[in-house]
C-alpha cells in the first residue's frame, strides 16, 4: 500500500493520571520517538530500500498522539473535575493551523508554478480539503479508481494524516468526558469505552484491508484503533509506574526492535493497515508503557539524547515540508528524482521546519493573550482556514496557461486524406510540434477519462473476471469475424479496429483482460499466481475456435512478471506464445501479433501539461522505449514456428531518426504512463488498415493465393468498398484488399 507521512506531534507530554497532576515529569523520550517516526517516513519516500516499511512511522504517531492527548485530558479531568472542550479545541487551532496553513499556501504555488498544469485543479480540490482536515476521505474515494494509477503523487497527500487525527480528536473529548462522568457516579471502569471502540476499529481494519484497502488506510474508523491504544495506555499510566524495572527497561528495547523490524520488513505490497500494524502499534505502546518507569538501562536514555529531542520537536514542521519539497523540489530543479537530490532536499526541510516553528508556529501558539482567551484564539483559528480556503479559491480562478496558443493540422484529417498513411505519419512523427497546441483533441484534462465503448460497455474484463462477455462490434450481421485477443494493449487498439469495422463491414469481437497476457503462461498479480487470467484465456481460445474468425489480432503489454522466477524468460514465453497461436492458426484464422507499443519514459500527460512549451523534454527514443526486448524476440520466434504474422507498431509512434514523441499534430500519443490514447488510435486507423493489408497480402502470396485477387496497390478511399460477392480464392485475401 502507498504511504504517507505521519500526522503532527501534539504537546510535549507530561505522564499524567486522574490521580496524579503534581508529579508529573516531562517525557523526553516521547520527542525522540517521534524523531524516530519521522525519519523512518522520509527515509522510505525517499526511497531507501531498507525502509521500504517506514510508512509505520504514521502508526507510531497515531499511538503517541493518543497518549499525550489523553494524558493531557486526564490531568485537567483529575485536578477540574472538568473538561472544557473549548479549551481543548482552541488549542489544537494554535497548534496545528499557523503552520499548515503556510504549507498549502505554499505548496499550491509551488504546484501553480512547476507541477502538471492539467492536474492543477486536482491540486485545487486536494488543498480545500487538505485546509478543512478532509483529506483522508478524497483519497479513500479515489484511491481504488483504475484510472488513477501510475499517475504522480498530489504535494498535499501527506495531510491525510492530520484529517484522521483531527477527525478522531472532534469526538474524543466529548467521549472521554462522559465516560469520565458515568465513571465516577456508578463505579464504571473508565477504560471500558475506549477498549470497546478500539477493539471495534481494529475488527472493522481487519475487514476492510480486505475488502476496500484504501479505505482502511485512510480511514479514520479503521485508524482509531492505534489512537485509542495509546489513550488506553495514558489511562493505565498510575499501574505502569510500578512496573520493576528490568521488565520496564525490557518492554522498550522489546517495543523499539518492533517498530523497526516493520520498518525492515514491510514494503509496498504489505497488506496495510490490518492485522500487520500490530507490531509497530504494540511496538510504540511498549516504548511508552516501559518508559513510564525512569531505567538506567531502557530505551528511553536512548531516545531522550539531546539531537533526537531536538529532531522531535522539529517533528511536525519537518513533517509538513517534506512531502512538497519532495514531489515538486525535482521539477522546480529540472532533475531527475535520485535518492542524493532528495536527501538534500530533505535537509532543506529540517531548517525550513525550524524556520516555520520559530517565526510563525510558536508566536501564535504561545501568544499570550490567545492561550487566556480560548474564543480569541478559535477565532484565530477560523480566520486561518477560511484564510487558506478563500487564496485555494481565489488561485483556482487563475490556473496556469498550459498551451501555446497556436493550433495544430487535424491528424486524423492529415492521414485519412493521405495515399500512403504510413509514410504521411512518418513525416508528421518527424515534425511533431515542439509546443502543446491550442487545439490539442481532447484537452489535456479530458484524455484520461475518454474510453472507447471496449471499457464503457464492460467488455474489458476486470481483474478478477473469468469469462469473456459478449461484445460484438461493427457490422453485427457480417460474417466477417475480426477478434481483438489480449490485455489492456491490445485493448488499446479497439478505436482503430471499431472504425475499420465500421468502413469495411467486419463483425468485431473484443476479447481483452485487465493485465492478461495473450501467452499461455501463469503470471503474478499481487503476489499471488494469476488464475482468473489462465482461465479467462481458455474460455476465451474456446470461444474463439467457435466463432471461427478469418483474423485474429493478438497482443499484450511486455509489463508482467513469470509465477515461476527461476525460469528462462525467453524459453518460457516463447513456448507461451507458441501454444496460444498453435490453438488459434488452429481455427483457420489469420492470426496477427501486433507487438507492444513504445512505452514513454515518463507519465506524458503531467509531462506535456508541465513542459507545454518544450515538448521535446517530455520525448524518448527507440533504445529506451521497450519495456522488456526479451517478450519481443519471445513473441517473433514463437510466431515465425507456428504461421503467425507480426507487426511492429514502432514506425507509428516513434519517427525514423529514433525520436518518439508526445503530441502529434493535434492529437497527444498516449493517455498514461504505457496505454495509446484512444483520439491517437483511432487516427492511426488507416494506417493498421493498410498494414494490415500488406501484411495479409505478403501472406497470401507466401501461400500462392493469386495477386489478381488482391490488388494490394488498388486500395479504395479509406472506407470505401465490398469485396466480390463470390470468388474461388481466399476470402481474407479478399477482404484485405480493400
Amino acid at each position: 500500500m502507498t504511504e504517507f507521512p505521519p500526522p503532527p506531534a501534539t504537546e510535549l507530554p507530561r505522564l499524567a493520571t486522574p490521580r496524579q497532576s503534581t508529579a508529573a515529569h516531562l517525557r523526553l523520550d516521547i520527542q525522540g520517538l517521534r524523531a524516530l517516526a519521522v525519519s523512518l517516513v522520509i527515509l522510505s519516500h525517499i526511497g531507501v530500500a531498507r525502509f521500504s516499511g517506514g510508512y509505520v512511522g504514521v502508526d507510531v504517531f497515531f499511538v503517541i498522539s493518543g497518549f499525550v492527548i489523553t494524558s493531557m485530558l486526564l490531568r485537567e479531568l483529575s485536578s477540574t473535575g472538568r473538561l472544557s472542550i473549548r479549551t481543548f479545541y482552541a488549542r489544537r487551532a494554535l497548534r496545528l493551523l499557523p503552520a499548515a496553513t503556510v504549507v498549502v499556501i505554499a505548496t499550491l504555488a509551488g504546484s501553480w508554478l512547476y507541477l502538471s498544469r492539467v492536474r492543477f485543479a486536482d491540486y485545487v480540490g486536494d488543498a480545500l480539503s487538505s485546509s478543512l482536515y478532509a483529506a483522508n476521505i478524497r483519497l479513500a474515494s479515489t484511491g481504488t479508481d483504475y484510472l488513477s494509477q501510475g499517475s504522480p503523487p498530489s504535494p498535499f497527500q501527506h495531510f491525510w494524516s492530520l484529517a484522521v487525527e483531527e477527525q478522531f480528536y472532534l469526538v474524543w473529548p466529548l467521549l472521554l468526558l462522559v465516560s469520565w462522568t458515568v465513571a465516577r457516579r456508578h463505579a464504571f471502569p473508565l477504560a471500558l469505552p475506549t477498549a470497546v471502540l478500539t477493539v471495534v476499529s481494529f475488527a472493522l481494519s481487519l475487514l476492510t484491508t480486505a475488502t476496500s484497502p484504501s479505505w482502511a488506510y485512510f480511514g479514520p474508523h479503521t485508524r482509531a484503533w492505534e489512537l485509542g491504544t495509546g489513550s488506553l495506555l495514558a489511562m493505565a499510566a498510575t499501574r505502569l509506574e510500578k512496573l520493576p524495572a528490568r521488565i520496564a527497561a525490557a518492554a522498550t528495547w522489546t517495543g523499539l526492535a518492533c517498530v523497526l523490524i516493520a520498518a525492515f520488513t514491510f514494503d509496498q505490497d504489505t497488506p496495510f493497515p490490518g492485522y500487520h500494524a500490530l507490531l509497530p502499534v504494540l511496538g510504540t505502546a511498549l516504548v511508552l508503557a516501559g518508559g513510564c518507569v525512569p531505567t538506567r538501562f531502557g530505551a528511553r536514555r536512548l531516545l531522550a539524547l539531546r539531537p533526537a529531542v531536538w529532531v522531535g520537536g522539529l517533528s511536525y514542521g519537518w513533517y509538513l515540508w517534506h512531502w512538497p519539497l519532495l514531489v515538486i523540489g525535482p521539477m522546480a530543479l529540472r532533475r531527475s528524482p535520485e535518492l542524493p537530490l532528495l536527501l538534500a532536499l530533505m535537509a532543506v526541510a529540517l531548517p525550513a521546519a525550524w524556520a516555520t516553528s520559530r517565526l510563525v508556529e510558536n508566536p501564535v501558539r504561545f501568544h499570550p493573550v490567545l492561550r487566556r482567551r480560548p474564543g480569541s484564539a478559535l477565532g484565530v483559528g477560523a480566520g486561518l482556514s477560511a484564510g487558506a480556503v478563500s487564496l485555494v479559491l481565489l488561485a483556482g480562478t487563475f490556473p496556469p496557461a498550459i498551451d501555446s496558443g497556436v493550433p495544430a493540422p487535424v491528424l486524423q484529417n492529415a492521414l485519412r486524406a493521405a495515399p500512403d498513411a504510413e509514410g504521411r505519419l512518418a513525416e508528421l512523427l518527424g515534425s511533431a510540434p515542439a509546443r502543446l497546441p491550442s487545439n490539442l483533441t481532447p484537452g489535456l484534462d479530458a484524455i484520461r477519462s475518454k474510453r472507447s465503448a471496449a471499457y464503457r460497455d464492460g467488455c474489458h474484463a476486470n481483474y478478477t473476471g473469468t469469462s469473456a462477455p459478449p461484445c460484438v462490434f461493427g457490422d453485427r450481421a457480417s460474417d466477417k469475424v475480426v477478434v481483438l485477443f489480449g490485455d489492456s494493449h491490445a485493448a488499446q487498439w479497439f478505436p482503430a479496429l471499431d472504425r475499420l469495422a465500421r468502413a469495411r463491414h467486419w463483425r468485431l469481437v473484443s476479447l481483452t483482460k485487465a493485465s492478461c497476457k495473450a501467452a499461455t503462461v501463469t503470471t503474478v498479480l499481487q503476489h499471488k499466481p494469476y488464475r482468473s487470467c489462465d482461465i479467462w484465456r481458455n474460455d476465451v481460445l474456446a470461444r474463439i475456435d467457435r466463432l471461427r474468425p478469418f483474423l485474429v489480432i493478438v497482443s499484450s503489454s511486455d509489463a508482467g512478471t513469470l509465477v515461476d522466477p527461476e525460469l528462462d524468460p525467453l524459453q518460457e514465453w516463447t513456448a507461451g506464445y507458441r501454444r496460444t497461436f498453435q490453438r488459434l492458426t488452429a481455427t483457420g484464422a489469420q492470426v496477427v501479433a501486433l507487438l507492444d507499443t513504445p512505452w514513454p519514459k515518463s507519465d506524458p500527460v503531467d509531462c506535456a501539461a508541465s513542459y507545454p512549451l518544450r515538448l521535446t523534454t517530455c520525448a524518448t527514443d527507440t533504445a529506451t522505449s521497450f519495456r522488456d526486448p526479451i517478450r519481443r524476440e519471445a513473441t517473433r520466434a514463437a510466431a515465425a514456428s507456428s504461421g503467425v504474422s507480426v507487426i511492429d507498431p514502432e514506425p507509428w509512434f516513434c519517427a525514423p531518426d529514433g525520436d518518439c514523441p508526445v503530441v502529434v499534430d493535434d492529437t497527444l500519443v498516449y493517455r498514461d504512463d504505457s496505454h495509446v490514447a484512444e483520439t491517437y488510435a483511432q487516427a492511426l486507423a488507416p494506417v493498421v488498415g493498410d498494414r494490415l493489408s500488406r501484411t495479409l497480402a505478403g501472406r497470401a502470396r507466401a501461400e500462392g493465393t493469386p495477386l489478381v485477387a488482391l490488388r494490394p496497390d488498388a486500395r479504395p478511399p479509406f472506407g470505401t468498398g465490398r469485396p466480390p460477392a463470390s470468388t474461388g480464392r481466399s476470402q481474407a485475401a479478399y477482404w484485405w484488399a480493400e
